[in-house]
């Protein structure tokens, strides 16, 4: 949205320091550690140290908020609205997200 190239295959875990993203590598880290259990205080701690309080409530929202909404909506059912699909198309093939089960909600792009 500012015009700054990021790198989208980050989020598989590759090239972390080259995402173009400010702190990509703790950013991911971080990510992984809410979503797994694993190690998420050593990250919150590691990515605190980075970032200000502000930046970190921001991004510990951004992660909570899509959490709930995207399993809200794979559990329901909910298939992306054609704007979305549309938008979308690029992005969802460069990270391979056809590879998770609840793809199966996205219908194929006409």
């Amino acid at each position: 949205m500012n015009g700054t190239a990021v790198d989208l295959s980050a989020v598989h875990g590759e090239h972390a320091q080259q995402s173009g993203v400010a702190h990509g590598t703790e950013l991911l880290a971080f990510t992984e550690a809410v979503m797994s259990g694993q190690n998420a205080a050593a990250e919150r701690a590691r990515l605190r140290a980075v970032l200000s309080p502000e930046a970190y409530v921001d991004i510990a929202a951004v992660i909570a908020a899509f959490n709930v909404v995207d399993r809200i909506a794979d559990a329901t059912g909910i298939p992306l609205d054609d704007m979305m699909l549309a938008m979308s198309g690029d992005v969802r093939q460069e990270l391979d997200l056809s590879r998770f089960a609840s793809s199966a909600n996205t219908p194929s792009q006409s």
